[in-house]
C-alpha cells in the first residue's frame, strides 16, 4: 500500500494517513487479513514521527477498519458488505451535494443536472 504524505494538504499527517488506508479498504484494493507496515515501519518510511502513526493506526481501529494483534502487528479488519457499500454511498452523497450546492450558484436547473447525470453514467 502506498501512502503519500502531503505537506502542503490542510489535514493533519495522521488524518491523511487514515483516509488513504480507508480509501484503500473501501475500493478494495487491499484484501481482509492484510497485513498493514508496523507502527515503526510506517513512520520511517514517510519519516514521521511514531506516535503520528500509532495516533493514525488507533483511529482506523476505533472505526473497525483494521485490528491489531500484540506481537503480531496490524491487519486489514473483515468488513461487513453492506456497511461497506453504505459508507460507499456515502461518499457519492457528499460528492453529489457539493454538486448540487455549486449547481445551484450557477443557475443549473435540476431537469439540466439530471441529463448531465444520465449523460457521464451512460459513457
Amino acid at each position: 500500500m502506498n501512502i503519500i504524505i502531503s505537506n502542503s494538504s490542510g489535514k493533519a499527517i495522521y488524518q491523511q494517513i487514515v483516509d488513504q488506508i480507508k480509501s484503500n479498504i473501501i475500493k478494495e484494493n487491499v484484501e481482509e487479513g492484510e497485513a498493514l507496515p508496523s507502527i515503526r515501519n510506517l513512520a520511517k518510511e514517510l519519516n514521521i514521527s511514531v506516535i503520528t502513526t500509532k495516533r493514525a493506526y488507533e483511529e482506523l481501529e476505533r472505526e473497525g477498519f483494521i485490528q491489531t494483534v500484540p506481537g503480531k502487528g496490524s491487519f486489514i479488519a473483515p468488513q461487513n458488505k453492506e456497511l461497506m457499500r453504505e459508507k460507499k454511498i456515502k461518499i457519492i452523497e457528499d460528492k453529489l451535494q457539493q454538486v448540487v450546492k455549486s449547481s445551484k450558484l450557477m443557475g443549473v436547473s435540476l431537469e439540466e443536472l439530471i441529463q448531465m447525470l444520465k449523460i457521464l453514467y451512460e459513457e
